[in-house]
């Protein structure tokens, strides 16, 4: 498939979309703290949320906006710093606000605004503040405000994640580009992470919404830092049709050319986020195949990158596959013994159920010189295949969540 990556991508890569980031307060740090993205024309949108039953106000608000059949979008705005969670019926209401604060700034409808927030949960927002940097960030929209907008939605992040790839549809360049947050509380079922997508291409709303699950599936919930699903969670896409080329339906050829350049965005920017993970030394991918169905291949994969003990052997370059295996076995899937390989990186370890020699000192060698390594675990059951990544589990991170708040 021809695709590049677009150099210093980010969410204004594509025609017709404007953002910008501001420091309003909300942050005691000074540091950029409310992001606006706006696209010139009305959008389609697509979204994923949280499954956390402890839902953010600005999720509930967003799914009200795009609950119409017919929901157009033209506008996100974002704060960080503070999640606007467990905030009661003034969360809604102040949520509801910033979505007509910016519609009023921007002279749209207020339903064509979608608000997401990250940060601390139970504290309400300063709403004067974000008023005044809603109006801030309409003033200073441009197409080179995708950085901006990155760096205006992150907590504790150590960079800003940002891309962006341009490809052909139908012989029309056409582009997607994406930024997203998040470093710790990360457990996606759909974590604190939020992702913003936008696109120029002709695509419809049912092929869209496909085209992010199926996305989203392979990326942003198929990472794992820490085993913790925030309450604020939400992936937007947004498609302004400004590209060209031919629409892109469910039935359209280009459609799933449309959903492999999608998924690598999604991807790459889902791997930023694990490579970032709070106090995080090592990116692990943890690869399975052999499953039953790639269900149970993702059951098996998640489970090992959620595991404690594994993650912290990771960290402290011990060889202990006996982790690995035990992690495997209490999965919620089909696993037998007998039939089970497990290798880290190229080193074998078991082979079908049979413990295999090896030098554990090279692979503690081989765990403390590199940071990106790979777990591969093969059932011996199907053909059923996923890959998760996350990271170790550190000393670091416990001080620093011990200490989050005070």
């Amino acid at each position: 498939m021809d695709w590049e990556w677009i150099e210093n991508g980010s969410v204004t890569s594509p025609e017709g979309f404007l953002a910008s980031g501001v420091a309003c307060s909300i942050k005691t740090t000074g540091n950029k703290d409310l992001a606006l993205i706006v696209s010139e024309t009305p959008c389609v949108a697509a979204a994923t949320f949280t499954t956390n039953k402890v839902k953010a106000a600005p999720v509930l608000v967003s799914k009200e906006n795009l609950k119409p059949r017919k929901a157009m979008v033209r506008a996100i705005v974002v704060n960080s710093g503070n999640a606007n969670c467990c905030t009661g019926a003034k969360g809604i209401e102040d949520a509801r606000k910033m979505c007509e604060e910016t519609g009023r700034a921007l002279e749209i409808p207020a339903h064509q605004v979608l608000v997401a927030s990250t940060g601390i949960i139970g504290r309400t927002l300063p709403m004067d503040r974000i008023i005044s940097g809603i109006r801030q960030a309409t003033q200073l929209l441009s197409r080179n405000g995708g950085q901006d907008a990155a760096e205006a939605i992150l907590t504790t992040d150590s960079f800003p994640k940002s891309r962006a790839l341009r490809f052909a549809v139908g012989g029309s360049e056409v582009r997607i580009g994406g930024i997203a947050k998040g470093a710790g509380m990360i457990a996606p079922q759909m974590a604190t992470m939020l992702a913003f997508l936008t696109t120029d291409a002709r695509v419809e709303k049912t092929a869209l919404q496909q085209a992010l699950r199926y996305a989203v599936d392979r990326s942003f919930n198929s990472i794992a830092v820490d085993g913790d699903t925030s309450t604020n969670d939400t992936v937007f896409l947004l498609a302004n049709w400004q590209g060209g080329g031919p629409t892109i339906s469910l039935d359209s050829p280009h459609f799933p050319v449309f959903q492999s350049v999608l998924t690598t965005l999604c991807q790459e920017l889902s791997q930023l986020i694990v490579r970032d993970g709070e106090g995080a030394s090592k990116f692990v991918e943890i690869r399975v195949k052999g499953a039953e169905s790639d269900k149970d291949a993702r059951a098996v994969a998640l489970t090992v990158a959620n595991s404690v003990l594994v993650k912290t052997a990771l960290f402290g370059n011990d060889p202990n596959w006996g982790r690995i295996a035990a992690a495997v076995g209490r999965a919620p899937a089909k696993v037998r013994l007998e039939s089970l390989t497990i290798q880290v990186g190229d080193f074998l370890c078991l082979d079908k159920g049979e413990p295999v020699p090896f030098d554990e000192g090279r692979v503690h060698h081989w765990l403390k010189e590199n940071r990106d390594i790979f777990l591969v675990i093969d059932l011996g059951i199907g053909s059923g295949k996923w890959s998760v990544w996350t990271c170790d589990l550190t000393v670091d991170y416990v001080r620093f969540n011990a200490e989050y708040t005070t």
